[in-house]
């Protein structure tokens, strides 16, 4: 699964109805959906110009999987839905920007192999 079909799921989850356990299960699977599909993101370490910046942006995946981790495990035990959905909304906004931020990385490796514009 991509990383862009396991927000898509995580999404449409967040915006069903909730009851508390069938909820919580649900967010459970689809966030380790996320976590599956970040695990997975893994793109070549760049030199030169971009190394700063895939660094960074590893760094940021394994924050993100710690992150998706100890929500997905502490969900059990939660029975505010409403608090919970607005974490894993603040979280999934996070990843997607991550997601952003790596195809502007790739972006910019592939116009400098190209030459860029003129």
């Amino acid at each position: 699964m991509t990383l862009e079909s396991a927000i898509s799921d995580l999404k449409q989850t967040l915006s069903g109805t909730r009851t508390a356990a069938n909820w919580r299960m649900m967010t459970r699977q689809q966030l380790a959906l996320v976590r599956e599909a970040l695990s997975d993101e893994r793109f070549a370490t760049w030199d030169g110009w971009l190394a700063a910046r895939s660094g960074a942006n590893d760094r940021e995946r394994m924050q993100l999987l710690g992150r998706i981790t100890s929500l997905a495990n502490g969900l059990r035990d939660r029975l505010d839905t409403d608090r919970v959905a607005i974490e894993v909304r603040r979280l999934l906004n996070d990843v997607e920007h991550y997601r952003q931020r790596m195809h502007d990385l790739v972006y910019d490796s592939v116009s400098m192999e190209i030459g860029g514009s003129e």
